[in-house]
């Protein structure tokens, strides 16, 4: 073999060996990663007396290894692992929830990732798959036990420094219920609870005592995206987003048959994507006090005057940014989103004013930005000529470039050509206090639909 040949073939197999070696050390840090369980239905039967519950620590300083937490942790010998828990720092506790195979919830780590980018804090990870899979009536007797077995370990937490105030409790569906008995323990101590869509069956008739409530902790949030299905339906904290009405999301489908995922679980676990997704700080997810759903969507809530004009948002704010005391109680609150991230959507009321009809009509009203667009069809009666709706679209009135009205009720109606009298546009809430976005004197003839091009820029009209 040529001389200058062996300088590149050693520098080859030095490259080889050490990719290998790196590959080999790099299993090795995943093999001693803790991780959470899995179970199966023989393993069900046979551990069912033993609950096993089991916490993993995420830091910063270990966020794609996670690391096996207990009550030694803190107390371990120069020989073993240091743990990476710090109690000067906060300390997030995510709780999942019901699993009915027995698999490992995927989103977990996920959800600890998304915290960690968010703030330098320790997140410790409730893994109790065994004690939550399979059969729901069974599940729902040991959720109590758990909390009981969590709360040993806050104590010891709290003899090593740690202050109830500075938890704050994580809980997807059944979890959420697991977190608010762990406040219950502690006679609402802790410093935050977040419900994301707290399960509904077995705890909507449920007493405060047995179900997630606002004197679980010193502040409770919750997010309902499945209330006629797996979440609950009734407000269970200071303060309850109801996402698109709290039932059914966008994205998700509607039919049996397209998918099991988007008919048995999509709704539900849109809360948790949202959450995540709000984490990232990307937009903002504030939400609106109403009654109701339906008189939120008519228009009849534009602010946040509950809060003294300051709206909750969804997220890590210092109780949701409500600066209020004492923080109402059990307030709903509604926002519409998008069907995928960051989820945010802009409110924007419009307010129709028609001259007497004679005949009932429909319009469809389309808002353009670029090439997006915002379509609603709209009923107009005999007997009402004021119609206020609350539209979702991708960007800000300010960005709104045109508007169209189209009279689309000509096949089933007899109405003619439609005299509006105005038609307007606002944010909501009206943040900067702009004015409305008006036009008026408008004639909407059948078959020819009506435009106006806005000329605006953000901040200028």
């Amino acid at each position: 073999m040529p001389r200058e040949r062996k300088p590149i073939l050693l520098c080859v197999l030095t490259v080889c060996i050490t990719s290998l070696v790196v590959g080999v050390e790099e299993r090795q840090r995943d093999d001693d990663c803790a991780d959470l369980n899995n179970t199966t239905w023989l393993e069900y039967r046979q551990q069912r007396v033993k609950l096993q519950v089991q916490y993993l620590l995420l830091t910063r300083r270990n966020m794609h290894c996670a690391q096996m937490f207990n009550q030694e942790s803190l107390t371990e010998t120069q020989q073993q692992q240091p743990s990476y828990f710090n109690v000067s720092r906060p300390t997030k506790v995510i709780v999942h929830g019901y699993r009915a195979v027995g698999s490992k919830p995927s989103w977990v780590k996920e959800l600890a990732r998304a915290l960690l980018r968010a703030q330098d804090v320790n997140v410790l990870i409730v893994d109790w798959v065994y004690g939550a899979s399979f059969a729901y009536n069974l599940v729902v007797e040991n959720y109590k036990e758990v909390a009981v077995q969590i709360s040993v370990l806050i104590n010891q937490l709290q003899n090593h420094g740690c202050k109830l105030q500075s938890f704050h409790f994580i809980g997807i569906s059944l979890g959420a219920h697991v977190a608010g008995f762990v406040g219950t323990l502690f006679e609402g101590k802790i410093g935050r609870i977040t419900g994301l869509d707290p399960a509904g069956p077995m705890f909507k008739g449920a007493d405060t005592f047995d179900r997630l409530d606002p004197s679980d902790a010193q502040f409770v949030d919750a997010i309902h995206t499945d209330s006629d299905y797996f979440g609950i339906s009734i407000p269970v904290g200071h303060v309850d987003f109801f996402l698109n009405g709290g039932k059914d999301q966008t994205g998700c489908a509607r039919s049996r048959f397209a998918s099991m995922y988007g008919y048995v679980i999509c709704d539900h676990m849109r809360a948790l994507h949202v959450y995540m997704s709000a984490l990232n700080g990307s937009c903002p997810l504030m939400g609106i006090p109403c009654f109701s759903y339906e008189e939120f969507l008519k228009g009849h809530c534009l602010d946040c005057d509950v809060f003294k004009g300051t709206c909750p948002t969804i997220g890590l704010s210092e109780n949701s940014g409500i600066s209020i005391s004492p923080v109402p109680k059990e307030q709903k609150v509604f926002l519409l989103t998008t069907s995928s991230p960051p989820f945010c959507s802009h409110h924007i009321l419009l307010q129709l004013e028609v001259f007497p009809l004679d005949k009932s009509a429909e319009v469809q009203v389309t808002l353009t930005t670029y090439d997006q667009g915002t379509e609603r069809r709209l009923r107009l009666r005999t007997d009402t000529t004021v119609y206020r709706m609350v539209l979702s679209h991708p960007v800000a009135l300010c960005e709104v470039e045109s508007i169209e009205l189209k009279n689309t009720g000509f096949r089933f109606y007899r109405q003619g050509d439609i005299h509006v009298k105005s038609v307007c546009l606002s944010d909501i809430p009206s943040i900067r206090q702009e004015e409305p976005l008006c036009v008026n004197n408008i004639h909407v003839r059948r078959g020819a639909p009506w435009s106006h091009d806005f000329v605006q820029v953000c901040g200028i009209y």
